[in-house]
C-alpha cells in the first residue's frame, strides 16, 4: 500500500489510481490526471478518465496534508498520472522542489513519461528537472518492433524511443523501460523479441522491467482478441519469447519481472546474471507440458481482469 493512503483519505487527497509495482512504498502525488495519448489498444488504465492538468494550489495542499501525516517516513515520492512533464517544466521544479523541502528524508521522485514526450523535451529542461530531485522515468517501450508499434497504436517509433533514452541519459536520469511480452500474439513473438532486445540494447537503461499481455475489458485489444482477430499468445511462446529477448539483450540493466501477469519470475542484473535466467526458463519449459500445477498456475494468470 502507498504510504499514507489509509491517513489521507480522510483529507481529501486526491489519490491517482495506477503506480508502478517498484512504487508500492512510495507517497503517490498526482499532478495530472489520465493519458494524454489514451489511445494504446492494450491499455484500459484511463479509458474514462479526461485528461487534465491539476491546479497547483490543489498540488501544493496535497503535499502540505502528506507532510504533516508522514513527513519522516518518506523516502520516495511517484508523481502521477501518466505523463507529467506534459506540465510546464518551471511548474514540476516548483513541486519538486516542495516535496524535497517538505519531506528531510527524500532520496528519490519518479514519474512516467511518454517516449515522444521526452524526445521533444529540451535538453536543458530535463537537466533542470533532474537538479531539482526528478530521479528516474517509467517509460513504456512495450516492443521495438515497428510494425508492432504502429498495429497498438502506441504513438511513438523505435526511433523515438533511442531519442528519449539518449536524453534521458544526457540529462542523468534513470530510465526504467516497460516491455510486454506477448504483444505480438502467437504470430509475432520471435520479431518482436529481436527487435525488442535491439531497441534495449542500443538503450541500455538501468531498468527493464517485464509484463505479460493479459488483456483486459474495455481494451481494443481485448475485443480483437474475443473477435478472433488477435491470437493471444500461448504460455510456451511466452517463455520462449522471453527467453529469446535475454539471449539477445547486450545491456547493463537489472532485468525485473516484477509484475502479477508474469508467468515466471525472471530477475537478474545482465549480462551476470543470463545463464541464471535462461536456467529458470528452461526448467520451466521442460516441466510444462507434464506439470498440472504449473499450467493451472499459468491458467489463473489469464483470468486477471482487474489490473
Amino acid at each position: 500500500m502507498a504510504i499514507g493512503r489509509l491517513r489521507l483519505k480522510k483529507s481529501g487527497y486526491d489519490f491517482p489510481p495506477y503506480r508502478p509495482p517498484s512504487e508500492a512504498r512510495s507517497l503517490l502525488l498526482r499532478v495530472t490526471r489520465g493519458c494524454t495519448w489514451n489511445k494504446c489498444t492494450f491499455c484500459s488504465m484511463y479509458r474514462h478518465i479526461p485528461f487534465e492538468k491539476r491546479p497547483i494550489d490543489d498540488i501544493r495542499s496535497d503535499i502540505a496534508a502528506a507532510a504533516h501525516h508522514c513527513r519522516e517516513e518518506t523516502e520516495t515520492v511517484f508523481i502521477a498520472d501518466s505523463n507529467s512533464l506534459v506540465v510546464n517544466t518551471n511548474t514540476v521544479i516548483e513541486i519538486l522542489e516542495l516535496l524535497r523541502s517538505s519531506f528531510p528524508n527524500l532520496h528519490r521522485i519518479t514519474c512516467y513519461a511518454r517516449a515522444k514526450t521526452l524526445s521533444k523535451k529540451p535538453l536543458a529542461d530535463l537537466e533542470h528537472l533532474r537538479r531539482a530531485g526528478l530521479s528516474r522515468l517509467h517509460v513504456g517501450l512495450e516492443t521495438g518492433h515497428a510494425g508492432l508499434l504502429r498495429d497498438i497504436r502506441k504513438g511513438a517509433t523505435p526511433e523515438d524511443f533511442l531519442k528519449a533514452g539518449e536524453k534521458a541519459r544526457q540529462a542523468g536520469l534513470e530510465l526504467s523501460l516497460y516491455v510486454l511480452l506477448g504483444i505480438g500474439g502467437q504470430d509475432l513473438w520471435r520479431e518482436h523479441a529481436f527487435a525488442t532486445a535491439s531497441v534495449l540494447s542500443r538503450i541500455d537503461p538501468q531498468f527493464i522491467r517485464v509484463r505479460t499481455l493479459q488483456p483486459q475489458p474495455g481494451s481494443r485489444i481485448y475485443e480483437n482478441m474475443k473477435a478472433g482477430s488477435f491470437r493471444k499468445a500461448s504460455h510456451e511462446t511466452v517463455l520462449l519469447e522471453q527467453r529469446l529477448l535475454i539471449e539477445n539483450l547486450r545491456v547493463t540493466s537489472h532485468y525485473l519481472s516484477d509484475h502479477i501477469t508474469n508467468y515466471v519470475p525472471v530477475n537478474g542484473k545482465l549480462p551476470e546474471a543470463r545463464q541464471a535466467m535462461l536456467a529458470t526458463i528452461n526448467d520451466c519449459l521442460a516441466c510444462y507440458e507434464h506439470d498440472p500445477s504449473l499450467q493451472r498456475r499459468f491458467h489463473r494468470k489469464d483470468g486477471i481482469e482487474r489490473l
